[in-house]
């Protein structure tokens, strides 16, 4: 989908971006839980709709005032998105009304200057239900009123974004070259990625577990668009504890199944781990080309022995 546009979901946390971004797309991507703050980095998915393709990413909560690392990270991942995009949809929750960070987001997307659409989402009773209304105090526009757990209006929805995108620009593209990055937590698969992006797109922070879905983020190098999947660490499963980690490493493993290539990222230091044999042996039994990445190599002090 070389040149094909960008359409940013942003908003406060636990609004429904998730979803939204899964509904659209037409397939489940993106992790989806009740908890907020699960969504971290940029996740791009292509989407098309009567036609039209583009690329629809969805981002982490933004809370503002949060000065904690990783809030300030998700923050700097969504500020990017925006400046990148041709459209932001600008996500609220009608169930509990106008919220004072949507004001504080309205304000900051009234500065980005960026086209946008007001969706005012879990209006589960439409056309009865008129809670949309409120968010006309944000001064945005007219909220675009939607249902994106079951689906209420969302056609209509991609008819007004792509109704909005810049022309498509002719392109003779070939096939996406998919590239798994996987390995155990904390090895440096993020930063790897964020290096081969010449970007900081990935959120990166010490704590394992930063990363907690397998994130897309396509790059065009030399005319050929690659498209490599950031995956959450692998661990045994004895440890994996917890729905979300659950679904983290069922998306790891369905990257690796439906990758081309696979990066496994292994920390110098550490050595490989039976966990590390694991994943080499699942990508080699499933056809795709592996590549072993041994990272952290500047700390490793007798090199030659």
């Amino acid at each position: 989908m070389r040149g094909a546009p960008t359409v940013a979901i942003i908003g406060r946390p636990n609004v429904g971006k998730s979803t939204l971004f899964n509904r659209l797309i037409g397939r489940r991507e993106a992790i989806v839980d009740d908890r907020p703050g699960v969504t971290r980095d940029r996740h791009f998915g292509a989407a098309e709709w009567n036609g039209r393709r583009f690329w629809l990413v969805d981002t982490g909560g933004m809370v503002p005032g949060a000065q904690d690392q990783l809030s300030r990270a998700v923050r700097t991942q969504v500020e990017t998105a925006v400046a990148e995009s041709d459209l932001v949809l600008f996500l609220v929750d009608v169930t509990e009304g106008v919220h004072p960070a949507d004001q504080e987001i309205a304000a900051y997307l009234r500065k980005a200057r960026r086209p946008m659409i007001l969706v005012a989402n879990k209006a589960d009773h439409l056309p009865a239900d008129t809670r949309h209304l409120a968010f006309y105090e944000l001064g945005l526009g007219d909220p675009f009123p939607i249902s994106a757990s079951i689906g209420t209006s969302s056609g209509d929805l991609l008819d007004q974004i792509v109704a909005r995108l810049p022309a498509a620009a002719p392109t003779g593209e070939e096939a996406e070259i998919r590239v798994a990055v996987v390995g155990r937590p904390n090895v440096g698969k993020s930063s790897l990625v964020n290096r081969l992006l010449g970007a900081e797109r990935l959120v990166v922070a010490d704590e394992p577990g930063t990363t907690r879905d397998a994130i897309d983020t396509p790059l065009t190098w030399h005319g050929r668009t690659l498209v490599f999947i950031d995956t959450a660490g692998l661990r045994k499963r004895s440890k994996v504890d917890d729905d979300v980690e659950f679904y983290s490493t069922l998306r790891t493993s369905r990257a690796v199944e439906h990758a081309d290539v696979c990066v496994l990222v292994v920390d110098a230091k550490d050595g490989m781990h039976v966990q590390d044999l694991k994943i080499a042996n699942e990508a080699w039994e499933r056809g795709v080309a592996l590549i072993i990445a041994v990272n952290k190599w500047d700390l490793v002090e007798e090199k030659d022995s």
